[in-house]
Order: C-alpha cells, then sequence, then structure tokens
C-alpha cells in the first residue's frame, strides 16, 4: 500500500510536557508521544513525527508543524476531529493535509515566528502567569525596542546560544525583532529563518537586562560581534516562549506580517 505524507497543524499548552520531543517515560510525558499514542490507538499504526521546532518543556504553540508517513487511507479533513477526541485538552489538532512526499516539517519550513510574552504588571496577572514571565520592576520597553532592532539582519547568533544545540554554524538571519507593550504586557516578536538552542530565551534574557538598564542598547552590536554567551543576559523562562507559526512558501515575512514593516 502506497504511503502518504500527512502534515499536521497543532496547538498546545507545554505547562505540563517535557517539550515536544519524544523522552524516556522517566523525564514525564511529552507532546510527540501525546500525539503518536493517539494516532497508534485510531488507527493501530505506529509513526514516527518530524517537528517543525523543537519546543522545550514549557514552551507552547499555536502553530506548531508536525508530518509523518502512514499508509492508512482515512480521509484526512477527518483527522482533527478524530485526534482531538482522544488527545488530552491541551493539545489540539486544527488543521491536516497531505503534502508532497519531499515535504519535511522542519527542514522545509522556510522562516518561523516565536513570541515571547513579560508580564510587567507590579503584582502578576493570574490570567497570564502560564504563558508569560512576571517581571515587577518597570521596563524600559523602548530602550529594549531600540536593542531588538539592532538584532535585525544576518549575523552570526552564538552569543544567543546555549551549550548542547546541535547546530554546526551560528549565522541565521532575523527578519523581525519587534518589542511592543500593551497594558502592562510586553511581548518580543522574533520572526527568522532559524533558530539557534534557546536563541530566543536568550534574546528575551538579554532584552529585559537591557529594559532593567543592566545593558545598554548599543551594547548588541559588540555581543554579537564577540560571539561570547556570557555577555549577554540570561535565558528567559520557558513559559513566556510560544512558537507562534511556520511558513513554508515563498512568501517573505513582510508579506505574511505586514504590520511589523509600517
Amino acid at each position: 500500500m502506497n504511503q502518504r505524507n500527512i502534515a499536521l497543524k497543532v496547538a498546545y499548552d507545554g505547562t505540563h510536557y517535557h517539550g515536544f520531543q519524544r523522552q524516556p517515560e522517566f523525564h514525564g510525558p511529552t507532546v510527540q508521544g501525546s500525539l503518536e499514542s493517539v494516532w497508534a490507538e485510531l488507527v493501530e499504526e505506529v509513526v514516527t513525527l518530524n517537528m517543525a521546532g523543537r519546543t522545550d518543556k514549557g514552551v507552547h504553540a499555536t502553530g506548531q508543524v508536525v508530518n509523518f508517513q502512514t499508509s492508512t487511507r482515512i480521509p484526512v479533513d477527518k483527522i482533527p476531529k478524530a485526534m482531538n477526541s482522544l488527545l488530552p485538552r491541551d493539545i489540539r489538532v486544527f488543521e491536516a493535509e497531505e503534502v508532497a512526499e519531499s515535504f519535511h516539517a522542519r527542514f522545509s519550513a522556510r522562516w518561523k515566528r516565536y513570541d515571547y510574552q513579560i508580564d510587567n504588571h507590579k503584582i502578576a496577572d493570574v490570567f497570564n502567569r502560564l504563558y508569560a514571565v512576571h517581571v515587577p520592576v518597570p521596563l524600559d520597553w523602548q530602550k529594549m525596542q531600540q536593542a531588538a532592532q539592532l538584532m535585525v539582519g544576518r549575523h552570526n547568533f552564538k552569543a544567543f546560544s546555549s551549550v548542547g544545540g546541535n547546530s554546526k554554524t551560528f549565522e541565521r538571519t532575523l527578519y523581525v525583532c519587534q518589542v511592543t507593550e500593551h497594558q502592562g504586557l510586553i511581548r518580543i516578536t522574533c520572526i527568522g529563518d532559524g533558530f539557534l538552542y534557546n536563541m530566543v530565551r536568550i534574546i528575551a534574557g538579554t532584552l529585559i537586562y537591557v529594559g532593567r538598564k543592566r545593558i545598554p542598547p548599543e551594547a548588541i552590536p559588540g555581543i554579537l560581534e564577540r560571539g561570547e554567551r556570557k555577555r549577554g543576559g540570561p535565558t528567559a523562562a520557558p513559559r513566556g516562549l510560544t512558537l507562534s507559526y511556520v511558513h513554508y512558501g515563498e512568501e517573505l515575512p513582510k508579506d505574511i506580517f505586514p504590520e511589523f514593516y509600517q
């Protein structure tokens, strides 16, 4: 029987998962493990998912993409409802599509968008506690925006990566690195052609230090040039991070998110 290549668009609250990627059982549940187990229960077939982004423990997604090979003939329009009927409530499949045999969720991606949220109220917002990092001291978000703009472009981001990643090169392009604020909630948006291990969380931690006036915005080019991790800020907590969007077409981010280019 011919194999089909199925892509799923998935959202999840990562609070109670040990990241997306399947881990040995003693580490705890993973999103990948949950999805694969549900598929096996539905069609009695073992599959291995490819993922667009390997989100860490506690990181969320509204636009994760996965793909897998299957020999079953279940219609793609039936897949989301069938899987969601068995998945835990903090994981949802909201799109399924049959894609070309060559499609790979990670290697076919052209660019990705991540958003990092900071609750900058003096007292933490009860309803954002799982999806934003609380920083009770006032942050100068406009200085954070100045620093963020200096990261846009193609750079060596070695200073913004953690030990433990498997990347052999550190050059990446950030199309967008933008800081906005609304009623005490600060959002850092990063759109790029690829991200190093913990890159967005280190960018967030560094920009928080800029907002606290521990690092001046004008120090960013030097941090990038020297490539030394110790010169940046700390790695911000995972719960503020969301993988928001993965793009596979020829369009550039300005075609999809023109508001960042106004």
